[in-house]
């Protein structure tokens, strides 16, 4: 049924603009994303159930809803799995020992420029690009302190690898989990997409690091060291992930069941991890007055929990998604995807049409444009689903704004990475961009028939 021709569907799309807005403005209102979103979400199927009921479908609403939160619920849980491993290796040092280790090398301001983007491409792939964003940003920060023009060259090189090391993986990135969680591309069949995601990453890269000099910084000493069980809970984050590919693989259990069963596992080796730590924190109290030093330090150490861990999930990313995703339920309920499908992918063609989702996912976060085409489900080849996911991944470089590893970085650091100066390497991006896209066309030419 299409209700775009009544008034339910112009006033879903004022609320999402306007939720949309508010989203954009979040660094100037400081107001979290997921509220207004959220907010959205309701009014948008609260509309939608109006609609519905006074044509007699009242059971369609509740059918499609439940369908969009079997969907949302996969996707919370696996990545509540993926997000606490990551956050118990953060709070063991894993990743600070890995900072500390490559400040302290030495090497040339283009020597950085290139270990740190290297290293955010082929660690994106397995921790997300978010997150690696972080870990290789504040190794650039820390290096490149005192040589403002080399660390913005260095941040933007490293979104750029970040997001294109994501593109190939499943891991990667939020748009490539939703592809592989829909069934249209198999866990393997992401990787052929790296040469592709090699080539939008090394052009601009190349042209930007002629403006990195070759001098370097003096090298940092730190004496930073991981924390007991650190290394195993890394050991057991790659198990979790070999283990959900193959449940998958073998017996076709959704990713979130193994992502889960991991989690399951590291709460049980948390139990012995925080038993251990305890222990060792009650032999160490002070017994007297002159051991106030060591007192104040241990008041700082907590031994290991899992539910700290899960205090620290990013829980306005989670709600975010959920409105995300319900808003652009109830524009597939209204029949504008169906419209827009028609559109895109019939009218200008499947290359064209994922082309140009790429280019607006700088401007529009990928998640909605990638649910948004899941949600189409246009009939394309294999190789044009892997396109999407490739511009949906690489296209949000162009932009600051375009992809969360932007995003947070230019939190990171507000004097010297900016919108402005990261527009300065827009063009050498949309190169790459390019370059990728043409790469993956020629290669991968079997795969479009």
């Amino acid at each position: 049924m299409s209700l775009v021709s009544s008034l339910t569907g112009p006033a879903i799309l004022v609320l999402l603009c306007l939720a949309y807005a508010f989203v954009f403005a979040e660094e100037y209102l400081q107001l979290r994303k997921s509220k207004p979103v959220v907010v959205a979400a309701g009014l948008i199927w609260v509309l939608v159930a109006i609609d519905f009921h006074l044509r007699g479908q009242d059971a369609d609403v509740a059918v499609r809803v439940r369908h969009i939160l079997v969907e949302y619920s996969e996707l919370f849980l696996f990545l509540l799995s993926a997000t606490s491993f990551v956050n118990a290796m953060v709070e063991r040092n894993v990743f600070e020992t890995l900072r500390a280790r490559l400040t302290s090398m030495r090497l040339s301001s283009r020597g950085i420029f290139w270990l740190t983007g290297a290293l955010a491409f082929l660690l994106s792939p397995i921790a997300d690009n978010l997150t690696t964003a972080l870990v290789m940003g504040s190794v650039a920060i820390a290096a490149l302190a005192n040589d403002r023009k080399a660390r913005v060259g260095a941040l933007v090189n490293i979104v750029v690898a970040a997001n294109a090391g994501g593109a190939f993986s499943p891991f990667g990135d939020i748009t490539t989990l939703m592809v592989w969680e829909k069934g249209v591309v198999q866990f393997t069949q992401f990787f052929v997409l790296f040469f592709p995601a090699l080539v939008s990453w090394l052009i601009p890269a190349a042209i930007i690091s002629f403006t990195i000099p070759r001098t370097g910084p003096s090298s940092k000493q730190n004496g930073v060291r991981v924390r007991k069980g650190g290394y195993v809970v890394a050991i057991m984050f790659l198990s979790t992930i070999a283990a959900t590919v193959m449940l998958d693989h073998l017996l076709h259990l959704p990713p979130f069941v193994g992502m889960m069963l991991g989690l399951g596992v590291l709460n049980v080796y948390s139990y012995f991890l925080h038993r251990y730590e305890a222990k060792v924190l009650a032999e160490n109290l002070p017994v007297s007055s002159e051991d106030d030093a060591l007192a104040k330090r241990l008041e700082r150490w907590e031994p290991f929990s899992i539910f700290n861990i899960l205090r620290m999930v990013e829980w306005d990313t989670f709600l975010f998604f959920y409105g995300i995703l319900m808003c652009i339920g109830g524009l597939a309920a209204v029949g504008y995807l169906n419209g827009l499908s028609a559109f895109l992918y019939t009218g200008l063609g499947s290359t064209t049409a994922n082309v140009l989702v790429g280019l607006f996912s700088a401007v529009i976060d990928n998640i909605p444009l990638t649910y948004a085409v899941l949600t189409m489900m246009p009939q394309m080849a294999l190789g044009q689903w892997l396109l999407v996911t490739l511009t949906a991944g690489i296209g949000g470089s162009l932009l600051s704004i375009g992809s969360a590893a932007g995003v947070a970085l230019m939190g990171v650091d507000r004097t010297s990475y900016t919108f402005l100066s990261h527009l300065k390497w827009s063009w050498a991006i949309l190169l790459g961009y390019a370059a990728g896209i043409a790469a993956h066309m020629y290669l991968n030419a079997a795969m479009f028939r």
